[in-house]
């Protein structure tokens, strides 16, 4: 049996994670579940699945969930604060640590778990996001496995090599090619953008996902942060990564070779499939996704990303040709701005204003260190909210 901590449980991947694990109840038992504010969802979860450990990032919340599980669950220890997140994070029966916080927030907690040489299921992209080269040496300095989760790199991984980490060019891959929906906007009007509400934007046409997710898919920048993922991940020059808009979303991502070859993974849009698969690589296992019918798709489009349409699409294109710390400003001022759209605070169009805003205003030099990162990330985020501040 291998244990499993779920951080970020009760949001769409934490609960399609603890789909799968029911699914597979010879394999897996839940050792530490972990939530944010999400009292009444984290109970749920801890009567049914009885983890050792519960964790909140809100202290109250903890307090409260602690108080629900005293008569039915006492046994079940509930901790509260980034203590209690690193304690999930680097629980001794957790083989497995499916990284699903949203945000920045999910980089301490899943950094904890890869010093503890887990393997990491890794579904928050921020965490690379932001701390891309250092995360990768903290997972191989201690034997850490990282497995993508986000569909597009799991597809990715899937169509690789086995030895592609001793680099693509060697292996024969010349690009990788990261699908994207296009989201709610693809064909919309985009002077009529600037309208758009939080409800329009998180109406996303073949994925169930969260508010923050949602919004970065219909602004693309959701693509744009897989792209400086796939950089770290398969240790890939930007310039050999491609966007490819495919709205039906059945095709998750291809890989390119030196033959002319193009290597495709292709389900239904569903995210237990890629959680699945990365829990029992490299064996495989029921994760309760329906087979994908090829006659009831019938057709495949495929259509360049408009770079005018979508702007922050190409500011996470400039941010990972600059490297250093931009990814790591231009995440930051991404979730505030898009914390402020949500809030009805700032219209659909000045989010990547904003992020523009913030990148021109912090020099991008090369952190030597995560406190550095954190710093610029601290500091990111004062300016983008000053600047939001400032568009209503």
């Amino acid at each position: 049996m291998i244990g499993v901590s779920v951080l970020g449980s009760t949001g769409s991947i934490g609960v399609s994670t603890l789909d799968v694990v029911a699914r597979n109840p010879d394999r897996y038992r839940v050792v530490a579940l972990t939530a944010n504010t999400d009292v009444d969802g984290l109970r749920q979860q801890c009567l049914r699945f009885r983890p050792q450990l519960a964790a909140m990032a809100d202290e109250a919340s903890a307090e409260r969930l602690a108080r629900s599980l005293q008569a039915e669950a006492p046994g079940i220890e509930v901790l509260g604060g980034e203590g209690g997140l690193l304690a999930a994070a680097e629980h001794p029966e957790a083989g497995q640590v499916m990284a699903a916080i949203v945000g920045a927030a999910g980089l301490m907690p899943t950094l904890a778990a890869v010093r503890r040489g887990k393997r990491i299921l890794l579904a928050n992209k921020e965490a690379l996001v932001v701390s891309g080269a250092l995360f990768m040496r903290e997972a191989e300095a201690h034997g850490a496995e990282v497995l993508p989760i986000d569909s597009e790199h799991n597809a990715v991984f899937q169509c690789m090599p086995g030895n592609f980490r001793e680099g693509l060019e060697r292996v024969g891959v010349t690009r990788i090619l990261l699908t994207a929906s296009g989201g709610p906007f693809r064909e919309r009007d985009p002077a009529s953008l600037a309208a758009v509400t939080p409800e329009e934007a998180c109406a996303h046409p073949n994925w169930d996902m969260g508010r923050k997710i949602s919004v970065d898919s219909a602004s693309m920048m959701n693509k744009g942060l897989e792209v400086i993922e796939a950089r770290w991940l398969f240790d890939a020059d930007p310039s050999r990564i491609q966007v490819v808009v495919h709205p039906q979303s059945v095709i998750h991502s291809l890989v390119e070779y030196a033959d002319g070859s193009l290597l495709a993974q292709l389900g239904n849009p569903d995210m237990r499939t890629p959680i699945a698969h990365a829990m029992a690589w490299p064996e495989r296992h029921a994760s309760g996704v329906a087979p994908l019918d090829l006659f009831d798709i019938a057709r495949l489009d495929f259509e360049p990303p408009d770079m005018q349409r979508f702007p922050c699409l190409q500011l996470a294109f400039e941010a990972v040709e600059a490297g250093g710390a931009a990814p790591a400003i231009l995440n930051a001022a991404n979730e505030v701005a898009v914390q402020y759209f949500l809030e009805h605070r700032l219209r659909f169009t000045d989010i990547p204003r904003v992020i523009a805003h913030t990148l021109e205003s912090l020099a991008a030099g090369e952190p030597d260190s995560l406190d550095a990162l954190l710093h610029l990330d601290r500091e990111a985020r004062v300016l983008a909210e000053r600047f939001s501040a400032t568009q209503v």
